[in-house]
């Protein structure tokens, strides 16, 4: 009786951090690192990012 009652303890702790991690429960106000940061002050710090230009690597090989 006892295993059986840690089993199912393991098993509502593992879909309660497979629902954590994935956001699900964030409507109660647990959300993880990942999903709830975010830096917008990054966006205002950008020295005039209109002049970035990505180039193409041309001595890469082709396929």
């Amino acid at each position: 009786m006892r295993l059986r009652a840690l089993v199912v303890l393991l098993l509502v702790a593992n879909l309660l951090y497979f629902a954590w991690s994935r956001g699900g429960l964030a409507m109660f106000g647990a959300v993880p690192a990942q999903l709830g940061q975010s830096e917008p002050e990054r966006l205002t710090q950008q020295v005039r990012p209109q002049l970035l230009k990505i180039l193409k690597d041309e001595a890469a090989p082709k396929p």
